[in-house]
């Protein structure tokens, strides 16, 4: 039994992990997407048609299947830690709450794929549901659920999750990463009123 577990354990991390680079490659071509209404014809229909194309691949062909990975590796654990004795109880073991906090998160991050793939639906439509700057932001996402996930599982198993210092410390990122993504957005417009100049 525990080198079934061993083997679900692996599988799960493999499949979070995919699913999170896949994740962080969609709204990436997101951006491109966007930023392709601004070439001329006929190289913005071209580029339009290409960068949905790849988005449909990398959502059925990395998102989905990881997805589905990381949930049913995940889930089997969870059973058998309730119904075998020789497999631990991830319920009930370390900081009260923290398997059901990361529960919370994985169905959230999955309404987030999901609506993943209502933005690749209206986009191939022809619709413009944001800019490029706020696909960026959109494209931070994920690394917030990563950050929730990766420490609610490693000190919630230990017994030491702190979720005010967790919440607090996640405040704290989103502004550096809004500070960030601001300071970018000024430098790009820089750089572009540079080059009209010339």
């Amino acid at each position: 039994m525990i080198q079934a577990l061993f083997f679900l354990k692996a599988l799960h991390v493999i499949g979070f992990v995919a699913w999170f680079a896949g994740l962080f490659y969609l709204v990436r071509m997101f951006v491109y997407h966007e930023e392709a209404h601004d070439r001329p014809a006929p190289e913005d229909e071209i580029l339009k048609r290409q960068y949905n194309l790849m988005e449909w691949r990398v959502y059925r062909i990395i998102c989905n299947p990881a997805m589905m990975i990381t949930w049913t590796a995940g889930l089997i654990m969870l059973g058998l830690g309730l119904y075998s004795p020789s497999v631990p109880n991830y319920l009930s073991m370390g900081t009260p709450g923290w398997m059901h906090f990361k529960l919370l998160l994985l169905v959230l991050l999955t309404v987030y794929h999901l609506w993943s793939k209502r933005l690749i639906l209206r986009m191939e439509a022809g619709e413009r549901p944001f800019s490029s700057w706020q696909y960026r932001l959109l494209n931070e996402l994920p690394t917030l659920f990563l950050i929730l996930i990766a420490y609610t599982a490693v000190y919630g198993k230990a017994g030491s999750l702190n979720y005010l210092y967790l919440f607090g410390g996640l405040i704290l990122f989103i502004g550096l990463l809004f500070w960030g993504a601001k300071a970018y957005k000024k430098r790009r417009n820089q750089k572009a009123e540079s080059g009209n100049q010339k």
